[in-house]
């Protein structure tokens, strides 16, 4: 056996005096930035999200869970319908824009769907979703939904690791 030196590594237990180091382990995960819209009693409502997964092919299935500390938690949790755009590379502005402010569709592409969700055009992918069931996630509300419709395009993904945005480097290719 053969025994490699490694980076120094950090730990933590996580708890109440542990939060921001436990979300640095978690900010190590890298991931996808989304948009996630729906109409709301103010009118179009959006917010920047990096919770999102696929659940299920048959049914098609997704989820993504908004944090309940955010002022636009309401809205989203009591959703029926809405939609997740992935964000590409070059549309970062789009994805500060709606983390700052859920109203920022000014300057924005986009149209509402005929179920009324604000769908932005060009993103990466767009999912139009129904709720089918939402669950209790500690300080997150779990919320999973049916995939209406997708659409996508070819482009390089926005990712989010270590509390930043940035682009994904592919290697370069070997000949």
């Amino acid at each position: 056996m053969t025994t490699e030196t490694s980076p120094e590594m950090a730990e933590v237990v996580p708890g109440p005096n542990t939060q921001k180091a436990f979300r640095d382990a978690l900010g190590r995960f890298a991931t996808g930035v989304t948009v996630v819209t729906t109409h709301s009693e103010i009118g179009p409502l959006g917010i920047t999200a990096n919770s999102f997964a696929s659940v299920s092919l048959d049914p098609p299935l997704v989820l993504w869970s908004p944090a309940k500390h955010s002022r636009r938690y309401h809205a989203f949790a009591e959703a029926t319908d809405f939609a997740i755009h992935v964000i590409g590379e070059e549309q970062a502005e789009i994805a500060s824009r709606f983390s700052r402010n859920g109203t920022a569709f000014d300057g924005c592409d986009w149209a509402p769907s005929d179920r009324g969700v604000p769908l932005l055009n060009g993103c990466l992918a767009r999912f139009e979703c129904s709720t089918v069931t939402t669950h209790d996630g500690g300080d997150h509300r779990i919320v999973i939904a049916r995939v209406l419709r997708a659409t996508w395009r070819d482009g390089a993904p926005l990712v989010f690791s270590q509390g930043q945005m940035g682009r994904f480097a592919l290697p370069d290719d070997a000949d």
